[in-house]
């Protein structure tokens, strides 16, 4: 498989995404991208401001919800998709049924199917897949992220089993059972009319090298996934499943695949189970990305979203798109990440859309962010129901890395180098190394103020001895405010040292206390009680 990172959008590299996966990093992303632009950017709780009134959900932990001010307006956003995007039109969209009748009211092609209930028998469902003919696909109508689905079945035991599985394992109030259309399974995501991402998923496989089993080449596969920012989360998984498809071509897990030989574990696409994205953008024709523009149209008010579809291609090489269904808060990490290809700036296009007035705004993107979890404290912790971001350095940003030699690794030394920073508006960092050394990273809009924060290093004599001081430019990124990185050694020799402290006073107030219930069970202090007591009522009326 392979990691693309030369094709990956420099300004979210994994060190800037790194403490943020699944929804997540989505709610991140298109965040990050308004809080480049001087957007004020704002963290929420469940239910606070206008969040009561949107559709959302799974969100009592902090992190999925925020909102973005301009001097014209304020947008509200539940991951990726931001209060444009009527309630109605969620629900919509998020109903498969009703997504599917819309479209077919539209002229668009939906694999033909139907729902059925809990109360539906077995028999009633075999017939219904007789009548429009196999392969067919079952599928929960509230699942999501390829959960539950069973696709490719071809008879009617292999949809027996699989009804069966779906009831005893997942127990879904509806079944949805449909044609299985065969094709390239795609993602395509749509702001505005426009397509501005699109990846082909493919299902879950490994390439034989004529020396690791199946089961081997899965674990090796997983390793590179989690190289991967979006795929780190979404592994391919050697469950019964997986046993039960290969098993269909006589393979097992143990089974050595030839050298370059593609083995498929799953004909499902999703990327949550283990498929690859691959950026398809510029390949897919004009029918494919308009199909996707009007099955967003269909549903009024869904103006960004995800669509999925599938691709016939006969063998006249004629197209035949079928839409699958409608995603109005769609996950970007494929699209972003993809393990072929070129990244597309999606949220770019978002905020785009939403703050038209920025996109003109000139921004350093590659050089700033912020901490996620740091912002999100006030709201973990309960103290506030709003985290509002500091504001990014905008216009031209200048850095400079110091390395300083000396006795210069204490905590207080460190503190002081913050105020020096924050008095002269800069940003970054300062980092014990090995041996007597600390490096300083500072960025700033004023360079004059860059360089004359080397000044600022040698004033602080009392705490820290400054042997030598190198200075270079920096080409890096710099998160927002000035921290102090303590290198490992220096943290845990640092809580060694407390503990023993602690220890040490522990130790001191035992003892003590030993001496005072001896004391107090002496002959002399029981006989001196009497004029202890006369002093105390002395000292009292001696006021």
């Amino acid at each position: 498989m392979g990691i693309n990172h030369e094709n990956w959008l420099p300004h979210l590299s994994p060190e800037v995404i790194s403490e943020t996966e699944g929804n997540y990093l989505d709610a991140y992303v298109v965040a990050l991208e308004g809080w480049r632009r001087g957007l004020r950017l704002r963290w929420h709780v469940k239910d606070s401001e206008k969040f009561k009134e949107m559709k959302t959900w799974f969100v009592e932990q902090p992190g999925q919800l925020f909102s973005l001010q301009s001097d014209e307006r304020t947008h509200y956003f539940f991951r990726t998709r931001g209060d444009k995007v009527p309630n109605e039109a969620v629900e919509q969209g998020m109903d498969k049924e009703i997504t599917k009748e819309m479209l077919k009211n539209k002229g668009i092609l939906v694999p033909e199917g139907k729902q059925f209930s809990r109360d539906a028998t077995e028999e009633e469902m075999v017939q219904y897949a007789n009548d429009i003919g196999y392969p067919v696909v079952v599928k929960p109508s509230d699942g999501s992220f390829g959960r539950g689905v069973l696709s490719d079945i071809r008879t009617e035991g292999e949809l027996q089993h699989s009804i069966d599985y779906l009831r005893s394992e997942l127990n879904p109030e509806q079944i949805i059972l449909e044609q299985y259309i065969k094709g390239k399974d795609y993602r395509l995501y749509v702001v505005d009319n426009q397509v501005v991402g699109a990846i082909e998923r493919i299902p879950p496989n490994i390439v034989g090298d004529g020396i690791n089993s199946i089961e081997a080449l899965i674990e090796i596969k997983n390793d590179e996934r989690n190289l991967n920012p979006r795929l780190v989360s979404c592994p391919i998984k050697t469950n019964q499943q997986t046993i039960d498809y290969i098993g269909r071509s006589n393979l097992k897990l143990s089974t050595i695949p030839a050298e370059g030989e593609v083995i498929y574990l799953s004909d499902i696409s999703n990327i949550s189970i283990g498929g690859d994205p691959i950026d398809v953008l510029d390949e897919l024709s004009d029918e494919v990305k308009s199909t996707a523009v009007q099955a967003l149209r269909a549903i009024p008010g869904l103006i960004q979203g995800a669509v999925d579809l599938m691709v016939h291609t006969d063998k006249n090489e004629k197209e035949t798109v079928y839409i699958i269904e409608l995603n109005p808060t769609s996950q970007l990490g494929g699209i972003l990440f993809p393990i072929e290809g070129m990244s597309r700036d999606v949220p770019a296009a978002i905020i785009d859309y939403y703050f038209p007035e920025t996109t003109s705004v000139e921004v350093e993107k590659e050089k700033m962010y912020f901490d996620f979890y740091d912002v999100l404290e006030p709201l973990i912790s309960r103290q506030s129901t709003v985290s509002t971001v500091s504001p990014p350095l905008i216009g031209k940003i200048y850095m400079k890395q110091y390395t300083v030699l000396g006795d210069v690794q204490g905590l207080g030394y460190h503190l002081g180098l913050r105020k020096q920073a924050f008095e002269r508006e800069l940003h970054g960092y300062v980092q014990n190394v090995n041996g007597d050394a600390i490096h300083i990273v500072v960025a700033g809009t004023d360079p004059d103020m860059v360089d004359d924060f080397k000044v600022g290093i040698t004033e602080d004599e009392e705490r820290a001895s400054v042997v030598e001081i190198q200075e270079e430019d920096y080409d890096g990124y710099v998160k927002v405010g000035f921290d102090s990185r303590a290198n490992l050694n220096t943290a845990i020799e640092e809580l060694e040292a407390f503990q023993d402290q602690i220890e040490t006073l522990s130790k001191e107030v035992k003892e003590f206390e030993v001496e005072r219930r001896k004391l107090q069970k002496s002959t002399s202090w029981r006989l001196t009680y009497p004029v202890r007591v006369a002093g105390a009522v002395k000292k009292i009326f001696s006021r």
